[in-house]
């Protein structure tokens, strides 16, 4: 049934589709009827997963830039999703690259985006986390905050952005993760490297530390970085404290594509690839992640998964959780139910 929906939606607009799909699929959550059915077609329960002192409720989350202004929680949670990152979120509201700027590869299961953070701002998300947590006071569904600096912020000052994200949405998220790997805003990547990455770090767990109850702050990564990097990373979760990795966002890379020298490739442009493209370039640095830091940084595993076998494999690489983003699109609403009941670990 899910086929014949997304071969219809897939003729239009992705970002369109995307927001009409969602606000529909909110509606129908909205009513108990309708929310009820829901769940009994979509929530699969789960073997728990504890992990930086938090419960999952199983180990299937959705990935960042999905729910950017956190306005479809409750029917994420009707999905039965483990967790859910919300953003990436930056302190002033930003309206994000011109449009087109998601593109669908269907032949390769693959997507193309180049939003660039848009969002509603830091204080617009923390209100809508608010009044969630409000209404859903007892979902077991844990929120992350993925958080990003604006464009128009200098790499020397970037830290300042990451910080008052930090503060703004203490209360309101169960972790935090560090976006320094999105291709979409100039100069993020730079970041990645190792004194930048150092100052973000060092800056967020001061004022972690001032908090009764810390809470655990990943770092996403690009597949893309070389092994001289990946060592970077793997040394400064001994200096300072890293509580995870994600591993990973999207690629620049344009490789493993089945018209990678088309005219339609081209005509795309710059933008961040996602899917089962980048399935093997993810899990073997999540591979080389988990050897080089001998098991004792948890890793959620993010990148090309649509099934249960997927997951299998992010997760004997060395992953303890998994993400999806783009299978989510592909395989539709049952996605989570279908890989919690398959998987074998």
């Amino acid at each position: 049934m899910y086929v014949i929906l997304r071969n219809f939606l897939f003729r239009f607009d992705a970002e369109k589709v995307h927001y009409f799909s969602m606000n529909m699929l909110k509606k129908l959550c909205a009513l108990a009827p309708t929310k009820y059915i829901i769940k009994k077609l979509f929530y699969s329960p789960s073997v728990k997963v504890n992990l930086f002192g938090l419960t999952f409720r199983n180990s299937v989350g959705l990935a960042a830039g999905f729910d950017k202004n956190a306005a479809y929680l409750n029917a994420l949670d009707c999905l039965g999703f483990g967790f859910v990152e919300i953003g990436t979120v930056t302190p002033l509201p930003q309206a994000g690259n011109e449009k087109p700027r998601l593109f669908r590869l269907p032949a390769d299961k693959a997507i193309i985006n180049r939003m660039g953070f848009n969002n509603d701002g830091m204080i617009a998300i923390a209100e809508n986390l608010k009044k969630w947590r409000s209404i859903n006071p007892k979902s077991t569904m844990l929120i992350g905050g993925n958080i990003g600096k604006n464009k128009i912020t200098p790499n020397e000052v970037a830290w300042q952005d990451y910080t008052k994200c930090f503060e703004t949405l203490f209360n309101v998220v169960d972790y935090f993760v560090v976006n320094v790997s999105s291709p979409n805003t100039p100069g993020l990547r730079e970041l990645q490297e190792k004194d930048a990455l150092k100052k973000i770090f060092q800056e967020l767990q001061n004022l972690n530390q001032k908090h009764n109850n810390p809470k655990p702050i990943l770092l996403k990564i690009a597949p893309d970085l070389n092994p001289e990097q990946l060592n970077d990373i793997c040394s400064l979760t001994n200096e300072v404290k890293i509580d995870g990795l994600v591993a990973t966002n999207t690629t620049i890379s344009r490789e493993n594509l089945q018209n990678s020298s088309s005219e339609n490739i081209k005509s795309i442009g710059l933008g961040g690839l996602s899917g089962a493209p980048v399935k093997d370039k993810s899990t073997s640095v999540i591979k080389y992640l988990y050897q080089n830091t001998s098991g004792i940084i948890p890793i959620v595993g993010s990148g090309g998964i649509f099934t249960a076998a997927d997951a299998d494999e992010k997760l004997n690489a060395g992953a303890s959780l998994v993400q999806v983003w783009t299978g989510f699109i592909y395989e539709g609403p049952g996605i989570v139910k279908a890989i919690l009941r398959n998987k074998s670990l």
